[in-house]
C-alpha cells in the first residue's frame, strides 16, 4: 500500500470531467476536491500536471494515462487513480505502479444497464430500427405495407457472448430467459459460468462465430483482444449475423467491419464504443445496417452516480490508511 498517513489537511483530488452533482457534492464534502468546470478532456500535458500537483486523480476513459504522461517532469505526487470506470486499458498499469500510484475501478454498478443496452442494440440492428426512425424523420414515410423494412426476428436466435464475464452473462440472462435464445460463450480464461444464464460454452472463438447469429462482444481490451475481430474473424461469421460491441472499441478492426458489411459478409452490426473515439470511421456512419450509440453503455443516472460513489468510497479507504476495495493489479 502506498496510502499517506492522514494530516489535518484534507488530500487535494483532481477530478478530470464533469460527475454526476451528488457525486461532486460527496467528494467536496471529503476531500479538497479540484473539479473541471469546462467538462473538456484533458491534454496530456494537463494529466501530467495533475499527477504532480495532487495527492489523487479521478479520471475516466477519455484519459490517455501514457507511460509519458506518467513519467513526464518531476516525480508524481499523487498516490492513487480512481478510475470511474471499469476498463483501464487507458492507463499504463505498470508504469503507475512503478510510479508508486494505486489504480483502482468501479466493477459490478454498470453492469445491468449495460447489458441492457446490448439487447437495445440487437433488436434495433435486427429489426431496422435506425432506418426507420430516420426514414420517419426525415419525412419520407409513406405509410404501412406488408413489405416495408422487413427485420429479423430476435426470439429463438442463437447468441454468442465473447467474454462471459460479468457483462456478458448479465446479457445471456436476458437473452436466455425473455427471448428463449440459445446462448454460446467463449473465452481465454476457463471462469466458472452461471448456470441461470443458460450458457454452453465452446472451445473456439472460431466455433461460436460461425454457429451465432447474434455476435455480442464483452471482452476486455487487452493487447491480447486488440482486433480480435478482423477480417478472418468476420469472415467465418454467418452471412446473416449481426455483430454486437458494448465492450471496447478497438476490439474490432473498424476497416474490415466496413469491408464485411460492403461486401454483405455479415447482415449488420450495432456498436456502443469505437476505435479512436470520438472519430467513428465514415464508412460506419454512411451505412444504413449500423445502429451507433456514442458510448452510452452506463448512461444511466443510477450508474453513473453508483460509479462515482464507488470512486469516492476507493479514495476514502486509501486516504483511510486502508486498502481500497477495487485496487487492479
Amino acid at each position: 500500500m502506498n496510502a499517506p498517513k492522514r494530516t489535518a489537511a484534507r488530500p487535494v483530488v483532481r477530478v478530470t470531467r464533469r460527475l454526476p452533482e451528488a457525486v461532486e457534492q460527496a467528494l467536496a464534502e471529503r476531500f479538497d476536491a479540484r473539479f473541471n468546470t469546462d467538462d473538456a478532456p484533458f491534454t496530456p500535458e494537463q494529466l501530467s500536471a495533475a499527477l504532480r500537483d495532487s495527492d489523487a486523480v479521478l479520471c475516466t476513459v477519455t484519459d490517455r494515462i501514457t507511460t509519458q504522461v506518467i513519467a513526464a517532469g518531476t516525480p508524481v505526487r499523487a498516490r492513487i487513480l480512481a478510475n470511474f470506470g471499469v476498463g483501464t486499458n487507458h492507463i499504463a498499469i505498470g508504469a503507475a505502479h512503478d510510479a508508486g500510484i494505486t489504480v483502482t475501478n468501479t466493477p459490478g454498478v454498470l453492469t445491468d444497464d449495460t447489458a441492457d443496452l446490448a439487447i437495445l442494440l440487437m433488436l434495433a440492428v435486427m429489426r431496422r430500427a435506425g432506418e426507420g426512425e430516420r426514414e420517419l424523420r426525415a419525412g419520407r414515410w409513406s405509410g404501412w405495407r406488408p413489405t416495408h423494412l422487413m427485420g429479423a426476428r430476435l426470439t429463438g436466435k442463437t447468441l454468442g457472448i465473447v467474454g462471459p464475464g460479468r457483462i456478458g452473462s448479465a446479457v445471456a440472462k436476458r437473452a436466455h430467459g425473455g427471448f428463449g435464445m440459445r446462448v454460446l460463450a467463449w473465452s481465454r480464461s476457463a471462469r466458472a459460468l452461471d448456470p441461470s444464464t443458460g450458457i454452453e460454452r465452446v472451445p473456439t472463438l472460431e466455433a461460436l462465430l460461425a454457429a451465432s447469429d447474434v455476435v455480442s462482444l464483452h471482452c476486455p481490451a487487452t493487447p491480447e483482444t486488440r482486433h480480435l475481430i478482423d477480417a478472418a474473424a468476420l469472415s467465418v461469421m454467418r452471412p446473416h449475423a449481426v455483430l454486437i460491441n458494448t465492450a471496447r472499441g478497438d476490439v474490432v478492426d473498424e476497416a474490415a467491419l466496413v469491408e464485411a458489411l460492403r461486401a454483405r459478409r455479415i447482415a449488420g452490426a450495432g456498436l456502443d464504443v469505437y476505435e479512436a473515439e470520438p472519430l467513428v470511421h465514415p464508412g460506419l456512419v454512411d451505412r444504413d445496417d449500423v445502429v451507433l450509440l456514442p458510448h452510452l453503455g452506463s448512461a444511466t443516472r443510477e450508474s453513473r452516480e453508483a460509479m462515482g460513489m464507488r470512486a469516492l468510497a476507493n479514495l476514502t479507504e486509501f486516504f483511510d490508511g486502508r486498502d481500497p476495495p477495487d485496487v487492479v493489479s
